[in-house]
């Protein structure tokens, strides 16, 4: 392609002045997010400008309220799609977990980056912290002084079949207080652990890891691309095995919405794609359409490319943690909806239908007596 300044004309037609505006929300997180984007775009164009566009969306207005509760889809990404399409913004910047599977019209999944560690993390509180490390000192799994170690992603058995591998999760006192934000998460901690009790979580990062500090919960669950994307990988316990806890769709990956018919934008983001996450992300995503599923019902599926191959495993979970379907699928990576959809569609004559049913019945989901989003 010409070049013009050290910047590419991706266009003749193109009459706009190099500037592009990202539209994220406001978080912390969010924020890392949409300048990681900003980097790499001005290392490959270095002429041109990138504007952040803070945007507060609905999921960002409603802290007092679980999320399964409140309902709906979009609920951190409505207000910047609307900013895309009046032009207020060029490209908005997502974690692909809060992402619907369906996109307003005029507007598409255009890029999704190299994908950040999907599982998620254990945290415990101070107290519990120091009870873990003297335990794996005494067992020999930690070195006095060394920092807890987390295994590279494991292999996950075929099927989801096999002994559940080792977890701190096991070594929680009975009726351990568990705060995390997800029905996801707690319907697969509730099957391994039926005394724990599960509370509602809300509010970014920051707040999360206060309200345990001060002693709300004994253990919280988060992402740890979140927590490794701020540099607050030291205060992870530990990461919990993908047969532990399954992720959601999505999960690790920062995606780029943009406007269909903008060539411009279109051409000049795709080199930040990067194909084996857009992939997997795909064929996740496939699963959960078919399903019908948001991002705030007990869903969970991952992906991953081997020898050339996307290997998948997925799951739903009733509320309760009583009863969870898993299922396992593999096939060529050109064939990554079809993947989902076919894992879907095993897990659904199982029965998930019937336990996706009961969810989206109870409106107010419960959990052990208490409104858990």
């Amino acid at each position: 392609m010409p070049q013009s300044g050290g910047f590419t004309v991706l266009t003749e037609k193109r009459v706009k002045s190099n500037r592009i505006t990202i539209g994220t929300r406001g978080s912390k997180l969010a924020l890392w997010q949409a300048e990681y984007v900003k980097t790499q775009l001005q290392k490959l164009y270095p002429d041109l400008t990138v504007e952040i566009l803070k945007i507060k969306t609905t999921g960002d207005k409603i802290l007092d309220v679980p999320l399964a509760q409140v309902g709906g889809k979009g609920l951190f990404v409505k207000e910047i799609e609307e900013a895309l399409l009046r032009h207020e913004a060029d490209i908005a910047v997502h974690s692909m977990k809060d992402v619907p599977t369906d996109f307003p019209d005029g507007l598409h999944l255009a890029v999704v980056c190299e994908r950040e560690d999907p599982r998620d993390a254990l945290i415990l509180n101070k107290k519990l912290r120091i009870k873990s490390e003297e335990l794996k000192v005494k067992s020999g799994q930690l070195k006095p002084n060394s920092e807890i170690s987390n295994p590279p992603l494991p292999p996950f058995s075929k099927g989801g079949k096999g002994g559940i591998t080792q977890s701190l999760i096991f070594s929680l006192p009975q009726n351990a207080k568990v705060g995390t934000s997800s029905l996801r998460r707690s319907c697969q901690l509730l099957s391994l652990r039926p005394d724990l009790k599960i509370e509602q979580l809300r509010g970014n990062l920051d707040t999360r890891l206060r309200k345990l500090d001060e002693g709300q919960f004994d253990a919280i669950i988060l992402a740890a691309a979140g927590m490794k994307r701020l540099g607050l990988q030291d205060r992870i316990t530990e990461i919990l095995p993908l047969d532990i806890s399954l992720p959601a769709i999505g999960q690790g990956a920062v995606g780029i919405e943009c406007r269909v018919n903008d060539e411009w934008v279109n051409n000049l983001i795709s080199a930040l794609n990067h194909p084996e996450t857009f992939l997997c992300v795909k064929a996740e995503r496939a699963f959960l359409k078919k399903l019908e599923g948001g991002c705030q019902v007990p869903i969970a599926a991952h992906a991953r490319l081997k020898d050339g191959r996307i290997v998948m495993h997925g799951l739903v979970g009733s509320i309760s943690g009583e009863k969870i379907i898993k299922g396992y699928s593999e096939g060529g990576a050109g064939h990554a909806e079809n993947l989902g959809v076919t894992l879907a569609e095993e897990i659904l004559s199982k029965g998930a239908k019937e336990i996706l049913d009961e969810v989206y019945k109870s409106g107010t989901p419960l959990v052990n007596g208490e409104i858990s989003s």
